[in-house]
């Protein structure tokens, strides 16, 4: 078992409560955003077991969003850190929110987030809400950080990619499917364009590989 088992029931605790929840952005677990102007940002932290750590994260993260929340798996046996007093205590001076996930991943409000005003950093907020707002779906689990994370700019990298699979293409063709076209096949930072000709791009081994990797973002990005 990993943190990404406890996503899907976050979700779905965050979505009842009419947020637009997404995994793995910014270095999130979760980011989730609720309409308004500006909108309402919540970041909430998974982990198996309520620790030090867990704490700590909340801490960082708070600066950048609206509501911290904190969750992890409930102890079997009611002995784990979210039956400590002083736990709870120290997460409701911070504002933090507590969830449990239970063993049959029903989710409790352990703790309701009453955040004091804390330091706020616009830039790094502003760079989540828009990464949330520019990524194509919910294409990761929150929880985990193993795997290459499926960005807004991969989507975009795997856009242009499938476009091409048919043969070379020039940045303006692909304006169409996505602005940043030219960005992403210039720079190339993923390895998967090569250009063969004066403004004339064609993929790479690398390139058709990722096609394979994730047909999904691929078939999704073209339709």
């Amino acid at each position: 078992m990993n943190e990404t088992s406890l996503y899907a029931p976050v979700k779905r605790f965050l979505e009842s409560l009419d947020f637009v929840v997404k995994g793995e952005i910014g270095g999130c677990d979760i980011v989730a955003l609720r309409d308004g102007e500006p909108p309402i940002v919540v970041i909430c932290e998974l982990k198996l077991q309520f620790n030090l750590e867990l704490v700590l994260q909340g801490v960082d993260r708070a600066a950048a969003c609206d509501e911290v929340w904190l969750a992890a798996r409930m102890s079997a046996r009611g002995k784990g850190r979210e039956s400590d007093a002083r736990f709870r205590n120290l997460c409701r001076r911070l504002g933090f929110g507590v969830l449990g996930v239970t063993a049959n991943d029903k989710v409790e409000v352990l703790v309701s987030p009453a955040a004091p005003e804390p330091r706020r950093n616009a830039r790094r907020r502003s760079r989540l809400v828009d990464e949330h707002q520019r990524r194509r779906g919910d294409p990761v689990a929150g929880g985990g950080s193993r795997n290459p994370i499926m960005t807004a700019y991969r989507q975009s990298a795997l856009t242009c990619a499938a476009a091409m699979a048919d043969g070379p293409k020039r940045p303006r063709d692909l304006k169409a499917l996505t602005p940043i076209a030219p960005k992403i096949l210039q720079h190339n930072v993923y390895g998967w364009f090569a250009r063969v000709d004066r403004g004339v791009y064609d993929l790479t081994d690398a390139g058709r590989a990722s096609l394979i990797r994730w047909p999904q973002a691929s078939d999704s990005s073209t339709g």
